[in-house]
C-alpha cells in the first residue's frame, strides 16, 4: 500500500511540476510576445550608439503587432500580412529592430525615411524631401573597430533629422560605395532605414535590402542593457560613446 502511496505522490508531484513549467513557458511566450525582447548586436552598423556584443532590449508595443511580433522566429512560419495589430508607424529617428525583406534576418538601423519621403545622399551627405539634413561640425578621431580591433580614421558628428532625433553618426569617406544615392521615394507601408555607422552599414540604399514594409517590424530598441567594449591601453584610440543603460531615444 505505501509503494501505491508513493507512486501515486511522484505522479501528482511531476503533474504539479509539468503545469508549472507549461504555465512558465506560457508567460514567458506572452510576455515576449507583446512586451519586451532583447537583441545582441552582431556587426558595426549602429556605432557609435551601439557596438559589436552590447545587447538591447526591445518594446514590441511600441507599433503594434505582426506575425513577427512571434518569438522563436516564429512568424516566419506564418503567411504575409497587410496590416499590424495596434499599428503605430515609427517617428523618424527612432532605432528598429525589423525583419530583412529579403534574407529573413533580424536586423537593427535607424527609421530615416517615411512613407512619400524624398531621400537622397550626395557625396555623404543626407538629404530629406530636398532639404540637407543639419548636422554639427565634424571631430576627427581615431577608433578600433570590432571584433577584429583594426584602427580607423572616423568623423564623428551630430546628425538633426526633421521633427525627429539629433544623434551622432560616424563618416568614414565621401566616396563610400553608398555616399551617393536617390533621389529615392519611400514607398507606401514602408520604412527607410540607416545605420548610423554609414560607411559600414548595408541599409536600405543598398539593392541587397531596400524599404523595410511595416509588416516585417519586430520593435522599437529602448535601451542598451549589456555593454562589453572598453578603453584599451592606447591613448591615441577614442574610447567608445558611454552606452550603458543609456536610452536610444529622447
Amino acid at each position: 500500500m505505501q509503494n501505491e502511496e508513493r507512486k501515486s505522490y511522484t505522479l501528482e508531484n511531476l503533474i504539479d511540476w509539468a503545469k508549472t513549467l507549461a504555465g512558465a513557458f506560457l508567460a514567458y511566450m506572452a510576455f515576449t510576445t507583446v512586451a519586451f525582447a532583447n537583441y545582441r548586436i552582431p556587426s558595426e552598423s549602429m556605432a557609435p550608439h551601439i557596438e559589436v556584443g552590447d545587447q538591447v532590449a526591445v518594446s514590441k508595443f511600441a507599433y503594434g503587432y505582426s506575425r513577427f511580433s512571434l518569438p522563436f522566429d516564429l512568424g516566419g512560419m506564418l503567411p504575409a500580412g497587410d496590416g499590424r495589430l495596434f499599428e503605430s508607424l515609427p517617428r523618424r529617428g527612432d532605432v528598429v529592430v525589423f525583419i530583412h525583406p529579403r534574407t529573413g534576418e533580424t536586423m537593427i538601423k535607424r527609421a530615416i525615411g517615411l512613407p512619400g519621403d524624398t531621400i537622397e545622399m550626395r557625396d555623404g551627405a543626407l538629404l530629406i524631401n530636398g532639404v540637407a539634413v543639419e548636422t554639427s561640425p565634424r571631430d576627427l578621431l581615431v577608433r578600433s573597430t570590432l571584433p577584429d580591433h583594426r584602427q580607423e580614421w572616423a568623423e564623428r558628428y551630430e546628425e538633426s533629422l526633421p521633427d525627429g532625433y539629433t544623434h551622432t553618426t560616424y563618416n568614414l569617406s565621401n566616396n563610400a560605395p553608398l555616399d551617393n544615392f536617390g533621389p529615392y521615394v519611400v514607398p507606401e507601408r514602408h520604412l527607410f532605414m540607416m545605420g548610423d555607422n554609414r560607411d559600414n552599414s548595408l541599409d536600405s540604399r543598398w539593392d541587397g535590402m531596400g524599404p523595410v514594409p511595416i509588416e516585417n517590424l519586430i520593435g522599437r530598441a529602448e535601451i542598451t542593457y549589456v555593454t562589453r567594449t572598453r578603453c584599451g591601453d592606447d591613448p591615441s584610440v577614442s574610447c567608445p560613446m558611454q552606452r550603458w543603460m543609456r536610452p536610444l531615444h529622447h
